[in-house]
């Protein structure tokens, strides 16, 4: 009886620790939604905390009315899943044969992918190689290939592999199987907790990156909607220079940004829900295993 007791009573007190961590994570993005339908004097009067106060959608109806905008999102999309298709099967094809002991050179290899996680070249070195020597410069190119493959991705589904009974493989020799067959038809199959967290890795990375694209697309139509927001942050000041009339201008500098963060993170925060059970697991297995 006293040990069911105990039992509950830390049932109740984890319970009101998780609920306060999921407050604190939660706060500052409520925060933000609730700031980009505020009005700019209630922003700076400190009087936004939890609900909008003074309700507007002034700085949406500025940033939704310019037909741009829907432009640079439908090519944050296109860079986005290019680039977690590349990524996530460059990561398997390179991650699977360092999960096998019998790799020759291994010992080698692995240790050449560890230094790549301390050492990436510097900027300008990665620079002058995409766009001078590989003249990738302004193409869909020098954003989704330069960051295909990472080391931790690497590792991460290295060790998922390795995590994978042999006699799997062994059943699929036994069937007639070649090394790709097995690869695709037992061991990806059996990899989407790791397949789908190294996709959710990538495809918030490429969904919020904004510097890779200043640095290699001179066309401002090929911007992806993280650099044109940040353009619009940048100029938040200024809001006549992102199409306000003079009648919007008191409503838009505080508030600008809270609503280009929001419209940029949005996305991802609907996907996440629908991947989460993937994301966790492999996760949690990577860890365990590795």
């Amino acid at each position: 009886m006293k040990r069911s007791s105990t039992f509950n009573l830390f049932n109740i007190i984890n319970s009101i620790f998780m609920i306060l961590i999921v407050m604190f994570t939660l706060y500052p993005f409520v925060y933000l939604v609730a700031q980009s339908f505020s009005s700019e004097a209630a922003i700076y009067a400190g009087k936004v905390t939890l609900f909008p106060v003074e309700f507007t959608t002034k700085t949406y109806e500025v940033i939704l009315s310019k037909p741009d905008f829907f432009h640079y999102y439908w090519n944050t999309i296109v860079y986005s899943v290019t680039g977690t298709l590349i990524a996530v099967t460059a990561t398997a094809v390179m991650s699977y044969p360092l999960s096998k002991d019998k790799l020759r050179l291994n010992r080698f290899f692995i240790p050449f992918v560890l230094f790549t996680m301390y050492f990436g070249g510097g900027l300008i070195p990665n620079y002058i190689l995409v766009a001078k020597t590989l003249e990738l410069r302004d193409t869909i190119w020098a954003i989704v290939i330069p960051g295909a493959i990472s080391a931790f991705n690497v590792i991460l589904m290295k060790t998922f592999f390795a995590s994978l009974p042999y006699e799997l493989e062994e059943a699929g020799r036994v069937d007639g199987l070649d090394v790709f067959g097995i690869f695709t038809r037992i061991i990806l199959p059996l990899s989407k907790p790791i397949l789908v967290t190294i996709m959710l890795f990538v495809m918030v990375g490429m969904w919020n990156n904004w510097f890779g694209p200043s640095l290699y697309l001179q066309s401002k139509e090929k911007w992806p909607v993280a650099l044109y927001l940040k353009q619009i942050i940048d100029n938040a000041v200024s809001p006549t220079e992102i199409g306000a009339s003079s009648d919007q201008t008191s409503q838009i500098a505080a508030s600008i940004k809270s609503t280009a963060m929001v419209l940029t993170s949005l996305p991802i925060i609907c996907v996440y829900p629908f991947v989460q059970k993937y994301f966790v697991q492999g996760m949690m297995i990577g860890a365990v295993k590795g």
